[in-house]
């Protein structure tokens, strides 16, 4: 009977050290999935952030332009 005890014992505590492990790997996946999806979301302001530049700077005459220089 102790043995059979002993060997339930032992089967819980490796139940339990096997829950543990998969719950650490799963909020290590939630943790490395968050952070992803902050890049991502970092990386897609970035690049509307740059087209928004782009359109902003585009109409600007350039110094070297001449009707501009008449102007003066």
């Amino acid at each position: 009977m102790r043995n059979v005890e002993r060997m339930t014992s032992v089967k819980s505590e490796l139940l339990d050290i096997f829950m543990s492990m998969e719950v650490d790997e799963h909020a290590q996946r939630r943790r490395s999935a968050a952070q992803r999806s902050l890049r991502a979301r970092r990386g897609i302001e970035l690049h509307r952030e740059f087209q928004k530049l782009s359109r902003d700077i585009a109409p600007l005459p350039d110094d070297d332009d001449p009707q501009e220089s008449e102007l003066h």
